[in-house]
């Protein structure tokens, strides 16, 4: 038998940050045209490993990096992502990385451009070339074909659902010529179930045609069916080097957090919320690029937990972002009896709303920041929370000792991983970035809190907590919630009813008992399938 070509090795790989090591000599190899699943809970080390390999420069700046990197029986050790896509290594990151105002094409060819001679040339030199969009426009639609989705060429990134972003960034790796390896993080993280599949497949064909594939994901399934073999890590270490036809679904789990991970069901008892209307929305429609919300009709009862769910780009998202004033919105809204002032976020803040978005980076995070700022400076801006106040108020100054201890609270109960409280957001692994998130909205102490997309991005060890510590804050703050999810299973273990967006309106509200099928017919307007109008 053939012996198939080693592209990559890595052999004692170790890295600090500061004296905090999260990599503790990694050693793994990875065969031409071979796809390697890469799990582990958030923190494990799997973006610093990948960061390595790419050459990103928060590697070189603090410190490097110790052991070597074989690529093609060669040691390389790149100094900026430049030298790694000239030796064939591309990389789609978890959060993008486009030009928002340009088209697909432009960011698929960006810096790579064709230009057209002209006679000027001759005279001033190259930089009179002009762009030569339609060899542009054909290099793009040429990895758009290869990648096996409908995605126009044209299309304006700011204008684009958010599936359509991740695939404009995958086709700019595969638009490159000397593409070796593709390492893929969470790209299906973002993606509708049929998006999904259209990737995995895609993500086979490249591997046959001699191209390797890093593939990192929380989602096990997606693992088991694509991968040859997988790579869990666990406190900067790899543990478990497993075959795909040799493991299951448990045993990767059980690897990957070092214990049995119990399943969601049977964790929550239904309840039937008796209770007063806390918020009414009345023909609410949103602008918000990729979702379609055009006359939302939708009450909830104060102390519930709320699910909103939903198929992509049918409005789910855009409610929230639309109460909110994240998005120019209109209709009525009114909560705890009063009629809040759309499109002014500072007032939903003062009135008791809080929100966490599903864009954690983009809204949800001050990056640069300590992790006791992010925590406590919505709450001291809108609410003069973590502040002490002199001359009967006209001087405030921040509370540090209170700002330490709300923040250190939140680190211990959502189990966040970071050196101190003292940390930068941006440091944090995705998954810690969004708890950072809840516990910011927690500190708000509101009187209703949305959440929207809670566990995107969360290992399965950490979806179960954050889904606790959600239930947990409705039960004893007696916080009502409304949980925007791509989820059904998150929404059904965790909510007491579930309201299904269709079309940009509600299709339809269940009790989270209620079937799959049921929800499914819902999904896909099937109204006729489910008893129309009724809310049970």
């Amino acid at each position: 038998m053939k012996e198939t070509p080693m592209l990559l090795e890595a052999r004692g790989i170790k890295k600090d940050f500061f004296g905090n090591v999260v990599l503790k000599d990694i050693n793994f190899t990875l065969e031409k045209g071979q796809i390697l699943g890469l799990v582990g809970e958030n923190g494990a080390g799997k973006s610093t490993l990948m960061k390595i390999l790419f050459g990103m420069k928060d590697i070189s700046e603090t410190g490097g990096y110790s052991g070597d990197i074989l690529l093609d029986g060669q040691k390389v050790n790149f100094s900026s992502p430049f030298d790694a896509l000239a030796a064939g290594i591309g990389m789609v990151h978890q959060e993008f990385s486009l030009l928002p105002d340009f088209t697909a094409t432009e960011n698929i060819v960006l810096n790579r451009e064709s230009e057209k001679y002209n006679v000027l040339t001759e005279v001033f030199g190259s930089r009179m070339n002009t762009l030569d969009r339609k060899d542009m426009r054909k290099t793009a639609v040429e990895a758009i074909n290869r990648l096996g989705v409908e995605l126009s060429p044209e299309m304006v990134v700011s204008e684009m659902p958010v599936g359509h972003k991740q695939f404009t960034e995958i086709s700019r790796e595969l638009s490159r010529k000397n593409m070796k390896l593709l390492i893929l993080d969470e790209p299906t993280a973002v993606l509708t179930e049929k998006e999904a599949e259209t990737l995995l497949v895609t993500m086979k064909k490249l591997a046959a045609s001699g191209i390797s594939i890093i593939f990192i994901t929380h989602r096990l399934g997606e693992i088991m069916e694509v991968c040859d073999k997988i790579l869990v890590m666990r406190d900067g270490c790899i543990i478990s080097e497993l075959d795909k036809d040799k493991t299951n679904v448990k045993e990767i789990t059980k690897a990957m957090v070092g214990r049995e991970v119990k399943g969601l069901s049977g964790e929550k008892t239904d309840r039937v919320i008796d209770a007063p209307e806390i918020m009414n929305i009345q023909s609410l429609w949103v602008n918000m690029p990729g979702e379609f919300v055009h006359n939302v009709n939708l009450s909830v009862k104060k102390g519930e937990i709320l699910g909103i769910g939903g198929l992509a780009g049918q409005g789910k998202l855009g409610i929230p972002n639309g109460i909110m004033g994240l998005y120019q919105a209109g209709g009525k809204v009114v909560f705890d009896n009063e009629e809040i002032n759309l499109n002014d976020p500072s007032n939903c803040l003062k009135k008791g709303l809080a929100f966490v978005s599903e864009d954690r980076r983009g809204v949800g995070l001050l990056l640069d920041e300590s992790l006791e700022w992010n925590v406590s400076f919505t709450a001291m801006q809108a609410q003069d929370k973590y502040l002490k106040k002199y001359l009967g108020g006209l001087v405030k100054w921040r509370d540090q000792k209170a700002i330490e201890e709300v923040t250190q609270k939140y680190i211990d109960e959502l189990k966040i991983k970071c050196t101190s409280s003292k940390q930068k957001a941006k440091a944090l692994s995705g998954g810690n970035q969004q708890k950072i998130c809840l516990a910011k909205a927690f500190a708000l102490e509101p009187k209703l809190l949305m959440v929207s997309e809670p566990t995107r991005g969360i290992d399965v060890g950490a979806k179960a907590l954050v889904l606790e510590a959600l239930r947990k804050y409705n039960r004893e703050a007696g916080t009502t919630i409304i949980m925007v999810s791509s989820e059904l299973e998150e929404l059904r273990t965790t909510c007491d009813r579930i309201a299904i967006i269709t079309d940009g309106k509600v299709a339809g509200i269940l009790p989270a008992s209620a079937s799959s099928e049921e929800f499914g017919y819902l999904m896909v307007g099937a109204h006729e399938m489910v008893e129309k109008g009724e809310e049970r």
